[in-house]
């Protein structure tokens, strides 16, 4: 599936790389060696999302222990949430995963001119995109899933409640630490993402050979490539243009928390006004959800010089 993509090189002006989805593979050994690390990550996403999605929770036994408290129904809630716990764990340690790879990931496709470096690193630009469908599926999931932060929150309760693990309950694992830190985590309405901007802008901080520009371009150059792969119809399975959807929202997102002008004024370099187009007017599956991102979790929506077209074709007007 190799297809001509679009970006914007300067100002408005349109150029073509060829970049191969479906059959790009690392060349060099230098980017093997980065494939190869960020492939050992990405592996585990499908099963980080089947225990998302399929994470039920612990809300009648924590309803229970609260409204009818009792040694027999506290216990029961303990014992219903520490398994449940660790679950999130698994989650949790993921991101840390995730967090570690992208800079390195990000460092290889922005060193130097990241357009060219999209272009012959083609397998790097291909995870770069996973990275972000991944990221977007995870916290459409999470969003919508009350049930984790309830858990959680009930679990830091009766951990500082209990203060000493009790002789006649399962062993506790994730101590007060550890649990300060899941819990911020968790806290974020879109969780992965907000790992994905503090990890890049780590990156930027403590690599000065990583021009913060160059990071900008990259995410602006996969925004609108795959903003014009959807809009030209070069794929007809509604996943794959899921695919190029979600990767490129994600890339306006972390674009906007990282140019200082944002995604959406006249200083952007990325077509925003074609990608939101784009986003409405694809109907195979809801969008809805990539809508509300660009809406809340970006940073410069509601800035003076947004133009006010731009904010009412977001708001549908």
């Amino acid at each position: 599936m190799g297809q001509l993509l679009t970006y914007l090189s300067s100002g408005k002006e349109a150029a073509d790389i060829f970049l191969d989805f479906e059959n790009a593979k690392p060349e060099s050994k230098e980017e093997q060696d980065v494939h190869g690390l960020v492939a050992a990550v990405l592996d585990k996403g499908p099963e980080i999302l089947r225990i998302l999605t399929t994470y039920h929770g612990c809300e009648e036994f924590i309803r229970k222990a609260i409204t009818s408290p009792s040694p027999d129904t506290e216990d029961a809630a303990w014992k219903a949430v520490l398994p449940a716990v660790e679950q999130l764990k698994v989650l949790y340690d993921f991101s840390q995963e995730l967090e570690a790879v992208v800079p390195k990931l990000l460092a290889a496709l922005c060193k130097s001119n990241p357009k060219n470096q999209l272009a012959s690193q083609q397998a790097l630009a291909k995870q770069l995109a996973d990275v972000f469908d991944f990221v977007l599926r995870f916290d459409d999931a999470k969003m919508v899933n009350p049930s984790i932060q309830n858990d959680f929150s009930y679990y830091r309760r009766t951990l500082n409640r209990m203060k000493i693990t009790r002789t006649d309950s399962a062993p506790v694992t994730i101590r007060d630490e550890l649990a300060n830190r899941m819990s911020l985590f968790f806290a974020y309405p879109t969780p992965m993402m907000n790992v994905i901007n503090e990890s890049t802008g780590k990156l930027l901080a403590n690599d000065p050979t990583i021009p913060r520009e160059n990071v900008t371009t990259a995410l602006a150059t996969m925004a609108n490539v795959c903003c014009d792969m959807v809009e030209k119809k070069k794929f007809e399975k509604p996943d794959l243009n899921m695919f190029c959807l979600r990767a490129m929202t994600s890339s306006i997102i972390l674009y906007d928390h990282l140019h200082a002008p944002g995604a959406f004024g006249k200083k952007s370099t990325i077509n925003v006004k074609a990608c939101i187009t784009t986003l409405r007017g694809y109907t195979a599956v809801s969008t809805d959800g990539l809508l509300n991102a660009l809406r809340f979790t970006t940073v410069h929506l509601n800035d003076p010089d947004t133009p006010a077209a731009i904010k009412h074709l977001l708001e549908g007007n």
